[in-house]
């Protein structure tokens, strides 16, 4: 038995990366997959046609979850297609880093919004519905950088802990609904992002780990699988880090 059979999953920013890796694997498991993405529009084509390869209905939507319409849109678009959202999983994000000193007003609104607002615009969203259903479960990504703050990163720092007091919330406000919130906080999960830093940083972050690695795509879907699966049916309002021990 798959663990996510006959579910459907809307999850944001979706063509590389995490995003990429839960999605594979939410469809692995059984899931059917929404996923969003903002420009790579081969990249979406392209994970389309393997999400189906495993049996499963996909579809890709190019939009902008911090605009607030634009979420609601989406949302009125993939329950028509799929009939149903049992899992949101809001991981699309950027940065903007640098030091404060140096930060600028629109980087730091940029940051808040595609970060944060998005998250909010999203579960919003999705939530009548879930109501109605009585069933759902939503997972917001964070960061190791929102638990402890990062030199340079005032801004995505401030976004990551923004995601999660919000989803604090959100789990107060709609347990008695059956609707779950939960977070992921990632620590340094080796992508394309990373590839591009040169070796001795890596090594760095390595051997700073208790671990002795960074993580994969992979390390952050499986905790997303568990969150989203009837495994975590009396788990809300947590935070899971999935960091190697960064912050133990």
């Amino acid at each position: 038995m798959k663990l996510l059979e006959n579910k459907t999953a809307l999850i944001t920013g979706a063509t590389r990366g995490i995003g990429k890796g839960i999605a594979q694997m939410y469809a692995k498991q059984g899931a059917n997959v929404a996923f969003t993405y903002s420009s790579s529009v081969d990249a979406a084509n392209a994970l389309e046609e393997e999400l189906k390869g495993y049996g499963v209905k996909a579809k890709g939507y190019q939009s902008n979850a911090a605009k607030f319409d634009a979420a609601q849109e989406l949302a009125a678009a993939v329950l028509k297609e799929f009939g149903t959202i049992d899992i949101l999983i809001n991981n699309a994000g950027i940065t903007k880093d640098n030091l404060l000193m140096r930060i600028s007003e629109t980087d730091f609104d940029d940051v808040i919004e595609i970060n944060l607002k998005s998250v909010f615009n999203l579960t919003k969203a999705v939530i009548r519905p879930m109501m109605k259903q009585r069933s759902g479960s939503i997972i917001n990504m964070s960061s190791v950088v929102g638990l402890k703050g990062n030199a340079g990163q005032a801004n995505y720092a401030a976004s990551k802990s923004g995601i999660i007091g919000f989803s604090k919330s959100v789990a107060l406000e709609l347990g008695s609904r059956n609707i779950r919130s939960n977070v992921v906080a990632p620590g340094f999960i080796e992508t394309e992002m990373t590839a591009k830093l040169d070796t001795a940083t890596v090594e760095g972050w390595r051997a700073g780990i208790p671990l002795k690695r960074g993580g994969s795509p992979e390390d952050i879907a499986n905790a997303c699988v568990f969150l989203g699966s009837d495994m975590s049916s009396y788990i809300t309002g947590q935070t899971l880090s999935v960091d190697g021990g960064m912050l133990t």
